[in-house]
């Protein structure tokens, strides 16, 4: 996996929402390998995710852990965060703004782009912003006038300072061939290079 782009461990303390494109189920173990030397990154990470996802072998380690699944009912996304994220202390937050694997909505994402003439997109969908709204609204510091609000604007060292970035995080694999966990765990191609663009 090679790295570039902006040097993201430099704001491993603060708080982020990485926003990362979706190709297959091995996009995780590539994010995951690529953030365990980021400080205390993978630790304090919430992670939204289909809810299908639920349902396998690492659901139960995902309930456990507080991530969220995502199942069209993003009402509930505001409240698993006011209840879940702080107390956890949990530092970044992993949204696949797309909704899933490109190959399954490369198609109706192209359509909406035809119709709404809008980007004609084939490694990527157009995103999905719902759940990034609720995000930014949820976790990022209401501000006035540039400081943070509230009256007092003295503030405590170990009160958070809210979503500080947005991460842009782009997985690019050669001949556009994503790598799937069965590869990952068998290795059954040739090794090739992932690329990992920050922003």
């Amino acid at each position: 996996v090679v790295e570039w782009g902006d040097d993201v461990k430099a704001v491993s303390e603060d708080e982020a929402m990485v926003l990362v494109n979706h190709q297959a189920t091995g996009d995780v173990c590539t994010l995951m390998m690529c953030l365990q030397d980021k400080g205390t990154v993978v630790r304090q990470m919430m992670w939204l995710m289909d809810h299908i996802f639920k349902y396998t072998n690492f659901g139960i380690v995902s309930l456990i852990h507080g991530d969220f699944f995502i199942r069209q009912q993003l009402v509930l996304l505001k409240d698993h965060l006011e209840k879940y994220y702080r107390s956890r202390n949990r530092k970044w937050i992993v949204l696949f703004p797309e909704g899933g694997f490109l190959r399954k909505r490369r198609e109706t994402s192209q359509a909406f782009a035809k119709k709404n003439n809008l980007p004609f997109l084939q490694h990527v969908t157009l995103p999905r912003l719902v759940a990034t709204q609720v995000i930014l609204k949820t976790l990022v510091a209401p501000q006035e006038n540039g400081t943070p609000s509230g009256g007092d604007t003295v503030r405590k060292e170990s009160k958070s300072k809210g979503l500080q970035w947005v991460i842009d995080t782009t997985i690019a694999y050669p001949k556009a061939e994503p790598i799937d966990i069965q590869t990952w765990i068998l290795g059954y191609r040739q090794p090739t290079v992932t690329h990992v663009h920050y922003r």
